[in-house]
């Protein structure tokens, strides 16, 4: 077994790192620490995490072999102001549920299709 960190970060590529960039950032409070002439990178919301928004138009949104990626929330309630946030930054929720009673679920979509579950267990 090779020992590390955990997963480092998820580039993703997307028509626009600038709108990306306000969507993460109004959603999930990212805050960004790198950018040059294509891409944006992001700190958060982890204290070891980190996205990148690359710029491609032509592969932006596709999900090839990867479904989905998560959030996990911290406190069930606050599955209502994560999917209020999702709206009003310019995404899309797909599904909500409950895993059980208490363990509220959103499937939801960032301006550029990829799908986001964010959950709470």
């Amino acid at each position: 077994m090779v020992k590390t960190y955990g997963l480092t970060h998820i580039s993703l590529t997307v028509k626009d790192p600038e709108r990306s960039l306000a969507f993460y950032h109004d959603v999930f409070g990212v805050k960004e620490y790198y950018r040059d002439d294509n891409s944006i990178q992001v700190l958060g919301p982890g204290e070891h995490d980190v996205i990148a928004f690359d710029r491609g138009r032509k592969n932006a949104g596709k999900r090839g072999g990867i479904d989905h990626f998560g959030f996990r929330l911290t406190d069930p309630a606050d599955i209502e102001p994560a999917v209020a946030e999702v709206k009003k930054a310019g995404g899309k929720v797909l599904r909500r549920g409950e895993f059980k009673p208490g363990f509220p679920f959103a499937f939801v979509e960032d301006p550029d299709g990829y799908e986001i579950e964010i959950w709470f267990e």
